[in-house]
């Protein structure tokens, strides 16, 4: 198993301290807290996108250009680019930029989006976002995988013998594809043989694990080796402490607090307190025997290869006694009872 930090660089109020950062304070504390990653041993760290409060994370290019010049060996994930409201050359761009920039470590995730808002602001039709992501993906992949692209479609203006520059780092650049609700989204990816990341952040296992049995029945039926499909899964919030009081009890006020948030609610999640979203849900919350056997039961439904884990909203020095447990305490364990090919 191989373990990313993600962050989608909300910005709320400490809940427990009252602490409210600068944009610029917090726009830093991500760079330092992608520093302390690698320093740590996780192999990525990832910045998702969003465009509106209470994220901060509108430009995921800028701030993982910034990461890759405080790091050199961490994968820069994007978690995940919302290709369904973006200009598919500015993304080809903007990646390939930052691709070469930190020595090929981009491994960029794309999908439809998780917020309703997006569409209205780039003056797109929500009804259509399938659709968007579908045609706007399939050109961005051209330009990536070919020089002189001739390509006309429905949502831009036609290209002829466009080669986008600069290239990417590596001739086939990694590309995910983000799974939350949909089997469009793990439709789209088996038919090209792209790997599959699963949300898992707000549902019960069987939610995701469906979406996941799709993408592999996918995968076989168009012809690929069933071997080679990879899966990589979120986390529903994550926070370890030496005992399981001890986590749950800390991490209270953070799932209040974000529980109560517009971004929350949207996903309609059935989970009515902590303890339930920690017995019948994602959340990594407790201990780190408990943290390891629950990866391992999620592993035996999903097979996943990457585990994510996000310690939004915490204070650095919170964060980091986490983070640091997490490290020297639950990936050893994990690691060596599930191997991973991935990232070797």
């Amino acid at each position: 198993m191989k373990f990313a930090v993600f962050t989608l660089v909300a910005n709320l109020p400490n809940p427990v301290t009252g602490e409210v950062l600068s944009p610029y304070d917090r726009l830093r504390d991500v760079v330092d807290a992608a520093v302390l990653t690698e320093e740590l041993g996780f192999d990525a760290y990832g910045v998702g996108e969003r465009h509106g409060a209470p994220f901060l994370s509108s430009s995921p290019a800028v701030l993982l250009a910034a990461v890759a010049e405080r790091t050199s060996r961490v994968r820069l994930l994007t978690t995940l680019t919302v290709i369904s409201v973006l200009d598919p050359v500015r993304v080809a761009e903007e990646y390939a930029t930052l691709d070469q920039l930190s020595a090929g470590r981009l491994e960029l995730m794309v999908g439809k989006g998780n917020d309703p808002r997006h569409f209205p602001l780039f003056g797109l039709e929500e009804e259509r976002q399938w659709e968007y992501q579908e045609e706007k993906f399939e050109l961005l992949r051209r330009l990536w995988h070919e020089e002189d692209v001739t390509w006309s479609g429905r949502f831009r203006p036609p290209l002829a013998e466009v080669t986008t520059q600069p290239r990417p780092f590596r001739a086939r650049p990694h590309i995910w594809h983000g799974s939350a609700t949909s089997t469009e989204s793990t439709e789209l990816a088996a038919k090209w043989g792209d790997p599959l990341f699963t949300a898992n952040g707000f549902h019960p296992m069987a939610k995701y694990a469906a979406l996941i049995d799709h993408y592999r029945e996918r995968w076989e039926a168009y012809g690929h080796d069933p071997r080679d499909a990879v899966v990589g899964s979120g986390a529903g919030g994550c926070y370890v402490a030496r005992t399981s009081q001890e986590a749950r009890q800390r991490f209270q006020p953070y799932w209040d607090a974000f529980s109560r948030t517009a971004a929350a609610q949207h996903n309609h999640s059935p989970f009515a307190s902590l303890e339930d979203t920690i017995e019948r849900g994602p959340a990594l919350v407790g201990s780190p025997a408990q943290i390891v056997d629950k990866i391992g039961r999620y592993h035996e439904a999903y097979g996943h290869q990457v585990q994510a884990l996000g310690v939004e909203g915490l204070a650095a020095d919170e964060r980091r006694g986490v983070l640091e447990l997490f490290a020297s305490d639950v990936v050893p364990h994990v690691a060596a009872r599930l191997p991973s090919a991935v990232w070797c």
